[in-house]
């Protein structure tokens, strides 16, 4: 079993950054890969970025150049730095971890374990 806890969210002026983390219990949380995910009011849930265990990086196409994921093993932890922030990335931000690195990484049911969630406000 993994638990997913995240931190980080805030509010923050457009052009502003945020570091997001994701801590997680575990001792086999190294071999998954680590999402991160938003949700909007009134919007669907959609794909932020994504690490497998071997480091490669995903990203979904609006937040690239931008936003950076990142995992340090030694401290089950998986951080996504968000620069350049715009009003448009405004929602509450979760993690989540998959047990199994062959699933497609946009796809939230192939995502075993959630974090709580955190929010993200930025304003214009």
């Amino acid at each position: 079993q993994v638990q997913l806890v995240e931190s980080g969210g805030g509010l923050v002026q457009a052009g502003g950054s945020l570091r997001l983390s994701c801590a997680a219990s575990g001792r086999t949380f190294n071999t998954y890969t680590t999402g991160w995910f938003r949700q909007a009011p009134g919007k669907e849930r959609e794909f932020v970025a994504a690490v497998r265990w071997s480091g490669d990086t995903y990203y979904r196409d609006s937040v690239k150049g931008r936003f950076t994921i990142s995992r340090d093993n030694a401290e089950n932890t998986v951080y996504l730095q968000m620069n350049s922030l715009k009003p448009e990335d405004t929602a509450v931000y979760s993690c989540a971890a998959s047990r199994s690195s062959a699933r497609a990484l946009g796809v939230p049911n192939n995502y075993d374990y959630w974090g709580q969630g955190t929010q993200v406000t930025v304003s214009s």
